[in-house]
């Protein structure tokens, strides 16, 4: 595997350096909510970083749930990743197309899955067209290559696990909205209430960028610390629906937190359960 400088970003420098090694595969994971009129695949296939494949959210997942973009087994990610030429032992380097939100859900879902060495695109896409570097259109075909999952159920939580976790040891983080959090905005998605669950704490995850990318470790430990968050002590993080939760879990891990997990079905799941305890302030 090539060296990078960094566990966590490579420069869109370093990735032009070592674009065409064999051991290096590049991953689109542009996502887009719903309501924004936006398809990452159609994007991707307008204009990527040359030999980028492309990571589809909502296919590589748990297709049977009527949850969105849940986890598939470690099985059925190994044979959809294989597929699209990516190998565990590959460095992987995954973007998305504004920076950085989805990529970071990506990232975690190979992290989890047992990835040797995942690292996200500093700036995503936009870091790379703004350094004026080659672009191009179509799908990207690679040779099937061999994933052997090696899956972390620590790092993923789903509702009951949550709902015991509550009022104890663990810190829920919340990465939506002010608004939707304490109830004053509506949720994008029809028929879900909002607010939030008893004793979570909000930090929206886009406090946590800035210019499409992450925070300095300094200025993230600032942030969590005006939150009462500590990432010493054990997290679950979630969000509407597992996506930018990711980015909470990518801001712990750097700043060397080991006891972090998402919450696969999120507000999503939790809101639209009766047995689910929400409160409004």
């Amino acid at each position: 595997m090539p060296v990078h400088p960094d566990a966590h970003f490579v420069t869109a420098d370093w990735l032009l350096r070592h674009i065409d090694d064999p051991d290096v595969i590049v991953v689109d994971g542009s996502w887009h909510m719903p309501a924004a009129g936006r398809s990452g695949r159609s994007e991707y296939l307008a204009s990527h970083i040359p030999g980028a494949v492309f990571f589809d959210l909502d296919a590589i997942a748990d297709t049977t749930s009527s949850l969105p973009h849940m986890l598939p087994t470690p099985d059925a990610f190994a044979r959809a990743v294989g597929a699209l030429g990516i190998g565990n032992t590959q460095t992987i380097v995954v973007y998305d197309s504004v920076g950085l939100f989805s990529a970071a859900r990506v990232w975690w879902s190979f992290r989890i899955m047992g990835a040797r060495d995942v690292v996200l695109l500093d700036g995503g896409l936009p870091a790379w067209i703004a350094a004026e570097y080659p672009l191009e259109a179509g799908e990207v075909s690679r040779a099937p290559a061999t994933f052997t999952p090696r899956f972390d159920p620590t790092t993923v939580k789903n509702f009951d696990e949550v709902k015991s976790s509550l009022g104890g040891g663990t810190q829920i983080v919340d990465a939506r909205s002010a608004g939707r959090f304490h109830g004053r905005d509506p949720e994008p998605r029809a028929g879900l209430r909002s607010g939030h669950m008893p004793g979570a704490i909000n930090l929206p995850f886009g406090e946590a960028i800035e210019g499409g990318r992450l925070k300095s470790a300094s200025d993230l430990r600032t942030l969590f610390a005006s939150r009462g968050i500590d990432p010493s002590k054990p997290v679950i993080a979630s969000c509407g629906s597992g996506v930018s939760a990711a980015v909470i879990a990518l801001a712990l891990d750097l700043l060397g937190a080991r006891q972090v997990a998402i919450y696969d079905g999120s507000w999503t799941e939790w809101a639209g359960r009766s047995d689910a305890s929400v409160v409004t302030d």
